[in-house]
Protein backbone atom coordinates (compact mmCIF):
# COMPACT_ATOMS: atom_id res chain seq x y z
CA UNK A 1 0.00 0.00 0.00
CA UNK A 2 2.65 2.27 0.78
CA UNK A 3 4.74 1.43 -2.39
CA UNK A 4 1.53 2.52 -5.08
CA UNK A 5 1.54 5.73 -2.69
CA UNK A 6 4.85 6.27 -2.98
CA UNK A 7 5.19 5.11 -6.66
CA UNK A 8 2.03 7.57 -7.39
CA UNK A 9 3.90 10.44 -5.55
CA UNK A 10 6.91 9.72 -7.16
CA UNK A 11 5.99 9.20 -10.73
CA UNK A 12 3.90 12.29 -11.24
CA UNK A 13 6.67 14.69 -9.59
CA UNK A 14 8.85 13.06 -12.61
CA UNK A 15 6.35 14.43 -14.63
CA UNK A 16 5.30 18.17 -13.97
CA UNK A 17 8.45 19.35 -12.45
CA UNK A 18 9.68 19.89 -15.99
CA UNK A 19 9.22 23.29 -17.50
CA UNK A 20 5.96 23.71 -19.11
CA UNK A 21 3.03 26.32 -19.54
CA UNK A 22 1.61 25.37 -16.96
CA UNK A 23 4.78 25.38 -14.73
CA UNK A 24 5.50 29.19 -16.31
CA UNK A 25 2.39 30.45 -15.62
CA UNK A 26 2.55 29.34 -11.90
CA UNK A 27 5.89 30.90 -11.86
CA UNK A 28 4.82 34.21 -13.26
CA UNK A 29 1.70 34.46 -11.33
CA UNK A 30 3.83 34.10 -7.72
CA UNK A 31 6.15 36.61 -9.21
CA UNK A 32 3.53 39.23 -9.52
CA UNK A 33 1.62 37.84 -6.26
CA UNK A 34 -1.63 37.99 -7.88
CA UNK A 35 -4.23 35.38 -7.16
CA UNK A 36 -1.38 32.99 -6.31
CA UNK A 37 -3.47 30.71 -4.23
CA UNK A 38 -6.52 30.56 -6.32
CA UNK A 39 -4.64 29.58 -9.20
CA UNK A 40 -2.20 26.69 -6.80
CA UNK A 41 -5.22 25.05 -5.47
CA UNK A 42 -6.84 25.03 -9.27
CA UNK A 43 -3.94 23.57 -10.78
CA UNK A 44 -3.55 21.14 -7.90
CA UNK A 45 -7.51 20.33 -8.08
CA UNK A 46 -7.10 19.96 -11.68
CA UNK A 47 -4.58 17.40 -11.76
CA UNK A 48 -6.52 15.51 -9.05
CA UNK A 49 -8.87 15.86 -11.44
CA UNK A 50 -7.44 13.85 -14.65
CA UNK A 51 -5.10 11.71 -12.26
CA UNK A 52 -8.87 10.45 -11.48
CA UNK A 53 -10.17 10.23 -14.28
CA UNK A 54 -7.02 8.64 -16.06
CA UNK A 55 -7.05 6.05 -13.20
CA UNK A 56 -10.79 5.48 -13.47
CA UNK A 57 -9.99 3.95 -16.96
CA UNK A 58 -10.44 6.99 -19.33
CA UNK A 59 -6.85 6.90 -21.05
CA UNK A 60 -7.50 3.52 -22.24
CA UNK A 61 -10.63 4.68 -23.88
CA UNK A 62 -8.74 8.23 -25.27
CA UNK A 63 -5.81 5.70 -26.88
CA UNK A 64 -9.01 3.86 -28.40
CA UNK A 65 -10.11 6.76 -30.88
CA UNK A 66 -6.95 7.58 -33.33
CA UNK A 67 -9.01 10.91 -34.50
CA UNK A 68 -8.64 12.28 -31.31
CA UNK A 69 -5.26 12.63 -30.02
CA UNK A 70 -3.95 14.45 -33.19
CA UNK A 71 -6.81 17.27 -32.60
CA UNK A 72 -5.52 17.43 -29.05
CA UNK A 73 -2.32 17.66 -29.99
CA UNK A 74 -2.86 20.50 -33.14
CA UNK A 75 -5.16 22.38 -30.57
CA UNK A 76 -2.38 22.47 -28.31
CA UNK A 77 0.27 23.46 -30.17
CA UNK A 78 -2.07 26.41 -31.51
CA UNK A 79 -2.35 27.61 -27.99
CA UNK A 80 1.18 27.55 -26.62
CA UNK A 81 2.25 29.03 -29.72
CA UNK A 82 -0.40 32.16 -29.42
CA UNK A 83 1.18 32.11 -25.52
CA UNK A 84 4.79 32.03 -27.40
CA UNK A 85 3.75 35.06 -29.06
CA UNK A 86 2.66 37.21 -26.17
CA UNK A 87 5.84 35.97 -23.77
CA UNK A 88 7.92 37.14 -26.92
CA UNK A 89 6.17 40.49 -26.85
CA UNK A 90 6.60 40.68 -22.96
CA UNK A 91 10.71 40.51 -23.96
CA UNK A 92 10.68 43.01 -26.27
CA UNK A 93 8.50 45.75 -24.09
CA UNK A 94 10.68 46.74 -21.48
CA UNK A 95 7.61 48.90 -19.93
CA UNK A 96 5.22 46.08 -19.61
CA UNK A 97 7.96 43.44 -17.43
CA UNK A 98 7.95 44.89 -13.66
CA UNK A 99 6.24 42.33 -12.09
CA UNK A 100 3.93 45.27 -10.32
CA UNK A 101 3.66 47.34 -13.23
CA UNK A 102 -0.14 48.14 -14.81
CA UNK A 103 -2.99 46.97 -13.36
CA UNK A 104 -3.25 43.77 -12.45
CA UNK A 105 -5.33 40.93 -14.09
CA UNK A 106 -9.04 40.86 -12.22
CA UNK A 107 -9.43 36.90 -10.47
CA UNK A 108 -11.92 36.33 -13.28
CA UNK A 109 -9.04 37.01 -16.05
CA UNK A 110 -6.34 34.84 -14.42
CA UNK A 111 -8.72 31.52 -13.59
CA UNK A 112 -9.61 31.51 -16.97
CA UNK A 113 -6.04 31.93 -18.47
CA UNK A 114 -5.42 29.08 -15.43
CA UNK A 115 -7.66 26.43 -16.67
CA UNK A 116 -6.51 27.11 -20.55
CA UNK A 117 -2.98 26.26 -19.50
CA UNK A 118 -3.95 23.75 -17.59
CA UNK A 119 -7.19 21.82 -20.00
CA UNK A 120 -5.80 23.18 -23.54
CA UNK A 121 -2.28 21.69 -22.93
CA UNK A 122 -1.98 18.09 -24.66
CA UNK A 123 0.95 17.24 -22.06
CA UNK A 124 -1.36 17.70 -19.15
CA UNK A 125 -3.40 14.52 -20.67
CA UNK A 126 -0.73 12.80 -21.69
CA UNK A 127 1.07 12.73 -18.41
CA UNK A 128 -1.94 12.26 -16.02
CA UNK A 129 -4.36 10.91 -18.14
CA UNK A 130 -2.79 8.29 -20.38
CA UNK A 131 0.49 8.06 -18.39
CA UNK A 132 -0.30 8.17 -14.78
CA UNK A 133 -3.45 6.22 -15.63
CA UNK A 134 -1.23 3.25 -17.12
CA UNK A 135 1.05 3.03 -14.40
CA UNK A 136 -1.58 3.12 -11.82
CA UNK A 137 -3.29 -0.10 -13.38
CA UNK A 138 -0.04 -1.49 -12.88
CA UNK A 139 -0.29 -1.52 -9.17
CA UNK A 140 -2.92 -3.33 -6.91
CA UNK A 141 -3.67 -0.31 -4.84
CA UNK A 142 -4.00 1.86 -7.75
CA UNK A 143 -6.31 4.73 -6.00
CA UNK A 144 -3.36 5.13 -3.32
CA UNK A 145 -1.09 5.73 -6.67
CA UNK A 146 -3.94 8.30 -7.32
CA UNK A 147 -3.93 9.92 -4.04
CA UNK A 148 -0.05 9.80 -4.32
CA UNK A 149 0.17 11.11 -7.32
CA UNK A 150 -2.29 13.73 -6.60
CA UNK A 151 -0.22 14.84 -3.38
CA UNK A 152 2.70 15.20 -5.51
CA UNK A 153 1.06 17.39 -7.83
CA UNK A 154 -0.63 19.74 -4.67
CA UNK A 155 3.00 19.64 -3.35
CA UNK A 156 4.68 21.16 -6.34
CA UNK A 157 2.03 23.68 -7.44
CA UNK A 158 2.34 24.82 -3.79
CA UNK A 159 6.20 25.14 -3.77
CA UNK A 160 6.22 26.81 -6.65
CA UNK A 161 4.10 29.55 -6.18
CA UNK A 162 4.93 30.48 -2.79
CA UNK A 163 8.53 30.06 -3.72
CA UNK A 164 8.47 32.79 -6.21
CA UNK A 165 8.11 35.34 -3.60
CA UNK A 166 11.81 34.62 -2.76
CA UNK A 167 12.84 35.01 -5.77
CA UNK A 168 11.16 38.43 -6.11
CA UNK A 169 14.07 40.78 -5.51
CA UNK A 170 16.35 39.15 -7.98
CA UNK A 171 13.18 39.31 -10.74
CA UNK A 172 12.06 43.35 -9.70
CA UNK A 173 14.68 44.34 -12.55
CA UNK A 174 13.15 44.58 -16.06
CA UNK A 175 16.37 42.53 -17.68
CA UNK A 176 15.77 39.83 -15.31
CA UNK A 177 11.60 39.98 -16.76
CA UNK A 178 12.94 40.23 -20.40
CA UNK A 179 15.14 37.34 -20.14
CA UNK A 180 12.43 34.92 -18.19
CA UNK A 181 10.02 35.83 -20.99
CA UNK A 182 12.37 35.30 -23.74
CA UNK A 183 12.79 31.80 -21.90
CA UNK A 184 9.12 31.00 -22.01
CA UNK A 185 8.49 32.14 -25.29
CA UNK A 186 11.59 30.00 -26.30
CA UNK A 187 10.12 26.90 -24.27
CA UNK A 188 7.06 27.53 -25.60
CA UNK A 189 7.57 27.54 -29.11
CA UNK A 190 9.51 24.12 -28.66
CA UNK A 191 6.88 22.58 -26.55
CA UNK A 192 4.22 23.08 -29.82
CA UNK A 193 7.00 22.43 -31.94
CA UNK A 194 7.92 19.07 -30.65
CA UNK A 195 3.67 18.27 -30.88
CA UNK A 196 3.65 18.84 -34.19
CA UNK A 197 6.55 16.63 -35.19
CA UNK A 198 5.34 14.00 -32.84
Amino acid sequence: MIASLLAGFTSSLALIVAIGSQNAFVLRQGLRREHVLAVVVTCALSDALLITVGVAGLGTAVTAQPGLLPAIRWGGAAFLFGYAVLAARRALRPAALAPAAGPGSTLRATMLACLAFTFLNPHVYLDTVLLLGGLAGQHDSRWLFAAGAAAASAVWFTGLGAGARRLAPLLARPVTWRILDGVIAVTMAAIATGLLLA
